[in-house]
């Protein structure tokens, strides 16, 4: 079986194992300030022959231990990523993708969501993949993208 397009490099970066110091927003779009950190690990491998990765997490809340993963898809012809997360503790509902591509060194990626029954547009970036310490960042634009709350990192560090 031949591939028809030359595998995409732009997570090469991630693949491998990591250990994850997350901080998130309890609160989010309410001008809140209650961060929790907590730890996890990740680990990432490539599948559709380079264009597509699978990246399995397990993270340590206070209420307890989960997985969930993140699915990542290349089109070669538009030259974007999807990313798709899917949560354990919701195992039948994979979230709405996020699209985007890495300029720069940066890798933007958005989608038209809700929170808490209002729209809102979702954003992850991807930042310092050219180090050993790449960062994760989502957050949330209830004003079309004039203002971001980002309300989840991810710092990652080699296992």
């Amino acid at each position: 079986m031949t591939d028809p397009a030359p595998p995409s490099t732009d997570f090469d970066f991630e693949f491998g194992r990591w250990r994850v110091h997350h901080r998130r927003l309890k609160t989010r779009l309410a001008g809140a300030d209650d961060w929790e950190k907590f730890s996890g690990t990740s680990e990432t491998r490539p599948v559709l022959g380079g264009n597509g990765n699978i990246e399995d997490n397990l993270l340590h809340i206070a209420s307890g231990s989960y997985r969930a993963i993140a699915i990542r898809s290349f089109d070669a012809a538009s030259g974007t990523w999807a990313i798709w997360w899917l949560d354990q503790r919701a195992p039948h509902a994979l979230d709405v993708p996020v699209i985007g591509r890495f300029e720069n060194g940066v890798g933007t990626f958005l989608a038209e969501d809700t929170h808490e029954g209002r729209s809102v547009t979702l954003r992850f970036r991807w930042l310092d993949t050219d180090t050993d310490r790449p960062r994760w960042e989502q957050a949330l634009s209830a004003d079309g993208g004039a203002t971001w709350e980002t309300n989840w990192t991810m710092d990652f560090e080699r296992a």
